[in-house]
């Protein structure tokens, strides 16, 4: 089955808002077997979502929509949806009256704007939208095309997903599936990574191989396509051992392994606590660490030393250290997970230093340059790195590079 996703609001265009919604439905319907073939975004202007739903429409016969459904003048998907499949807009009495409802359990009188949140297409089907005030709609005209209408509120758009329309969706496939899996590699740059991997897209067919590099490193994401669950689920897993095989020790998990979650899963196998210094990160260390449930019982703590004082009183990093070599330095840095250990009494540590931009940059220190440094008892690493990108890019690269270099570490020692 396939299908097309159309995405509505002039602020996706304006780049103010980030189109989520589309990335969700991608992932959801291909884990369903619906391969979506194209995805727009349109503004919020009569013409615009007119034309792209009915071209839409015209190229695969059934269209997804986010946004539009709201109750302000700015909120028409469904007047010209209505229009172009040529059913008038009736008020739904059952959908009033939840409307109703819903305001009567939040406290306060419906706005009379709100009632034509209530007006639905002749003859559609409403998808309960427990999450808002604006129900989903599935409509389907005399030639069988399909219009399915959801809110743009993410959140709400993934509810009606997994309540409403995969359901209905599962009904209309072959019971085949589109599934991907991933291998997720660290501290390798793709092109490294692909003559590791090799020539292996003839091997796996009718899989697919794609490169997928990001601040966090590079994914392998292998896709079965338009195979039985078993068999899809089958080929992926061998496809997957073969990827982590060959990416060796840059791999790390598969799928939405998240770094910080495994590190702290290997230091809490060894019953071993962790504390960071940060300089060129300001916290974002820390706050990958924290981001993980149940991050407290290994996690105790860190220290921003931005300023060099604050390397010297908080860490214990003597002042002649950073005289000599630099705060930025292989010196300084291994000093920081010494003071950083030794100040929260913990067994395992990590420190980051570096030069961000996008300015303090030197033709022996260029923007981008990084100090890492792990420890773990009494065994301590560095590493130097030059990242590339803007000062957000080089300050959540050297974050993953810290994480990896302590599980690196930690994969050493039984």
């Amino acid at each position: 089955m396939k299908l097309e996703v159309v995405t509505i609001g002039t602020e996706l265009l304006l780049g103010q808002i980030l189109d989520t919604n589309a990335a969700e439905l991608g992932r959801a319907l291909a884990a369903a077997g619906v391969e979506v073939v194209r995805h727009s975004s349109v503004a919020d202007r009569p013409e615009t979502i007119r034309a792209a739903v009915a071209e839409a429409l015209d190229r695969t016969g059934f269209v997804i929509t986010t946004g539009g459904l709201g109750p302000t003048r700015d909120d028409m998907t469904k007047r010209e949806v209505a229009e172009l499949l040529g059913k008038p807009l009736e008020l739904d009495a059952a959908v009033l009256r939840s409307l109703e409802e819903r305001f009567r359990r939040l406290g306060r009188p419906m706005p009379a704007v709100n009632r034509t949140q209530a007006e639905v297409p002749a003859g559609a089907t409403v998808l309960p939208n427990p999450r808002g005030t604006a129900p989903g709609l599935w409509v389907e005209d005399a030639r069988g095309r399909v219009v399915v209408m959801l809110p743009g509120v993410p959140s709400e758009m993934r509810g009606l997903l997994a309540d409403e329309v995969l359901p209905r969706l599962a009904a209309r496939t072959s019971g085949t599936v589109v599934r991907s899996r991933t291998v997720r590699t660290t501290g390798i740059a793709e092109s490294a990574l692909a003559e590791r991997v090799g020539a292996i897209e003839e091997s796996i067919a009718p899989l697919t191989l794609a490169y997928l590099p990001s601040t966090d490193g590079v994914e392998l994401r292998a896709t079965a396509w338009s195979l039985r669950e078993d068999e899809a689920e089958r080929r992926l897993a061998a496809v997957v051992a073969q990827l982590r095989d060959r990416a060796g020790e840059h791999s790390y998990g598969e799928d939405g392994t998240d770094l910080a979650a495994t590190v702290l899963e290997a230091l809490r196998r060894r019953r071993a606590r962790l504390a960071v210094a940060e300089s060129c990160t300001g916290g974002l260390l820390g706050a990958r660490i924290t981001a993980v449930p149940g991050a407290s019982d290994v996690f105790v703590g860190g220290v921003i030393a931005y300023d060099d004082d604050v390397k010297t009183a908080a860490l214990s990093v003597p002042s002649e250290l950073i005289r000599a070599h630099g705060a930025v330095s292989e010196e300084v840095v291994l000093a920081m997970t010494l003071g950083a250990q030794q100040r929260f009494a913990v067994e395992a540590a990590l420190a980051i230093t570096g030069i961000a931009g996008p300015t303090g940059g030197t033709a022996e220190k260029p923007v981008g340059t990084v100090w890492l440094a792990a420890r773990f008892g009494n065994e301590a690493r560095a590493l130097k790195r030059v990242f590339p990108g803007d000062r957000n890019e080089i300050r959540a690269r050297s974050a993953q590079a810290a994480l990896d270099l302590l599980r690196r570490l930690l994969a050493d020692k039984p």
